[in-house]
């Protein structure tokens, strides 16, 4: 499993199966957050099939199917509400963590400074510097 921390509650990473839930649980994850549209994926990996396992081991499990197109400024909000802005460890997948950062990336602006949120996403992997126009109009 590739998980990636960009803060202590909040890490992302690409698609998981439903085997891997009682890893994400014991790794301290409490919430997967699915950022990847069915349509993306075979009916194994579908988030239905997904939630089960995922309530089945324990876990919270929130469905906010992302793509380039729809990653609107409420959609980027609904994305915080159901991962960053809860309580617990949430981990949130799409195909490769890409858009799954960018969202909380997006999420972040106006509440930490632009070279915060750039440098949580190199500390994971994921370069965020084309967003830093966006991130530095919304600074707080």
């Amino acid at each position: 499993m590739d998980i990636r921390q960009l803060t202590p509650r909040y890490f992302v990473g690409p698609q998981i199966a439903p085997d891997q839930m009682n890893a994400l649980k014991e790794a301290g994850i409490t919430r997967i957050l699915c950022n990847r549209p069915d349509e993306e994926v075979p009916a194994e990996l579908s988030a239905q099939s997904l939630q089960a396992a995922a309530q089945a081991a324990g876990l919270e499990f929130a469905v906010q199917p992302l793509t380039h197109s729809t990653m609107t400024e409420e959609n980027v909000a609904r994305n915080r509400a159901l991962g960053a802005d809860q309580d617990g460890v949430t981990f949130a997948y799409c195909a490769s963590g890409t858009r799954s950062c960018i969202a909380w990336a997006l999420g972040q602006a106006g509440k930490q400074s632009a070279d915060e949120i750039i440098a949580a996403g190199k500390s994971a992997g994921y370069d965020l510097e084309n967003l830093r126009p966006y991130l530095e109009q919304h600074a707080a």
